[in-house]
């Protein structure tokens, strides 16, 4: 039988940081064991045809939604898929890609969570869930600087798809394990240090941080958590500062893998990385949270393994033992 991988689903809206968050996620893990897919290449029509019937790529009706979960139940399953590929920068289809899933699967997309049949699939569930005014910059940022937009054409854009994004995308956060907001911890805005808070439902087993709760050098609370009730689910609220310095992001990861020593990994330096424009940039909040959604990866693998074992039958030998007289 092939092996079955753990399988994560990352879903937010456009410019939401899916793909920042993905790429960390990777990098803990180790990219050699991890395959990462798009649910945005099983688009139904390329960008001129889109334009011409008037509906946007958010809409459930413009994506091959039932390809989508037949492909996702097949790595699931742990068989290779024939995937498509929609090219962001052309607005086309290039040629599918054959794609076998590694020990973990990544699925990054608008519309993961869309359906019962594809939500079955991932053993844990990610939302990203920025606020709108620092997603829409996000947005403007990424589209001028990698396809070839001007801003007024993806405000235009922005506007012309929320009725969508309204209906068909935040709907998707109720099926979170996790939800990650990152947000600018003061008005106007700072967005060069953004704070994170996650919200941690108990849908997962969450590693226990109360004894990192620290105090960075100003005085504010580098990382906080609370316990409370979130529409009427009970959840843990954890709070990361984008004042967190490289002294309390070490502390913090040490107290996840202390937890779960067979797990222990270190955070590669490409954590917390991400693009402004055409700038690189690095972020203890964001490395923290990719950590956390990395940790769950390998818990679940490991707690999948144990499982295996435990079923598997004795071999020859080991019967032979056991069904003898003298045993």
């Amino acid at each position: 039988m092939p092996h079955r991988p753990i399988m994560l689903g990352i879903v937010g809206d456009s410019a939401a940081g899916k793909t920042t968050l993905t790429a960390g996620i990777a990098q803990v893990i180790g990219v050699d064991q991890v395959t990462t897919i798009c649910t945005d290449d099983y688009h139904r029509y390329d960008r001129a045809r889109r334009k011409e019937l008037g509906i946007t790529p958010l809409h459930p009706s413009c994506n091959y939604i039932d390809i989508i979960e037949q492909h996702l139940r097949a790595l699931a399953d742990g068989h290779p898929i024939l995937k498509p590929v929609y090219n962001h920068s052309t607005g086309s289809f290039d040629p599918p890609e054959y794609v076998r899933p590694k020990p973990f699967v990544l699925v990054e997309g608008l519309l993961a969570f869309h359906s019962a049949r594809m939500r079955e699939c991932f053993d844990v569930k990610v939302y990203l869930d920025p606020p709108e005014e620092l997603r829409r910059r996000w947005k403007v940022s990424r589209d001028c600087a990698k396809r070839g937009y001007t801003p007024d054409e993806v405000l235009a854009e922005l506007e012309r798809r929320e009725v969508d994004s309204a209906a068909h995308i935040r709907p998707q956060k109720r099926w979170a394990d996790l939800v990650v907001r990152f947000y600018p911890p003061s008005q106007p805005a700072d967005y060069e240090r953004l704070n994170v808070q996650l919200t941690m439902r108990a849908t997962l087993e969450h590693p226990d941080l109360s004894g990192v709760i620290a105090r960075s050098g100003n005085g504010a609370a580098a990382l906080r958590l609370a316990v409370g009730r979130e529409h009427g689910r009970l959840a843990e609220f954890l709070e990361v500062s984008g004042s967190v310095d490289a002294d309390q992001a070490v502390a913090i990861e040490e107290a996840v893998w202390a937890q779960r020593a067979h797990l222990q990994r270190l955070l590669p330096g490409g954590s917390g990385n991400f693009v402004d424009g055409n700038q690189t940039r690095q972020s203890y909040p964001l490395a923290i949270a990719q950590l956390l959604v990395a940790y769950q990866l390998l818990l679940g693998r490991f707690t999948k393994e144990e499982h295996a074992r435990s079923l598997t039958p004795p071999g020859p030998l080991a019967r032979s033992i056991a069904s003898s007289p003298d045993a």
